[in-house]
């Protein structure tokens, strides 16, 4: 990583969780051991849009319905594990928050999001295929991705 994204990346981490104080946040490595294990995997919701999320997502990520109740076609409970993630932490904080305050009492905010995922080398899926490419957002919030993954 480059010396400026390095410093990009620890102050857009910092202001996240001086900002979403209140929000759980989940290192993709930690996720990654999560999902490794067989028994009680967590909910993975992708807080991005539907274009976003088309060009690449997390292993069984779940696109989120912009209104409420922000989880569609699933049964949770209040007890189910959820990991919201985005591109770098910011909309997936907000809904994180939205999810906690509508009683969901295990809710992590994926630190990075799917870009910090994507840069420490864990997999990306489209339609159930590893791909080497993350939606940049824009040109500005995609220079925070690795070179390979734009």
């Amino acid at each position: 990583m480059s010396f400026l994204r390095s410093i990009a990346w620890t102050g857009v981490k910092l202001f996240l969780r001086m900002q979403f104080s209140d929000v759980a946040h989940l290192s993709p490595t930690d996720l990654a051991n999560w999902l490794a294990q067989a028994e009680n995997p967590p909910f993975l919701l992708d807080a991005r849009t539907a274009e976003e999320y088309a060009v690449s997502h997390l292993p069984n990520a779940h696109l989120v319905p912009k209104s409420p109740p922000y989880i569609s076609g699933a049964e949770l409970d209040s007890e189910t594990p959820i990991v919201v993630y985005c591109s770098i932490g910011y909309r997936s904080a907000v809904l994180a928050r939205k999810l906690q305050a509508a009683g969901y009492k295990t809710v992590f905010n994926l630190e990075g999001s799917i870009f910090q995922w994507a840069n420490e080398g864990h997999p990306v899926f489209q339609n159930r295929q590893v791909v080497n490419q993350v939606h940049p957002y824009n040109a500005h919030w995609g220079k925070l991705l690795n070179p390979e993954y734009r």
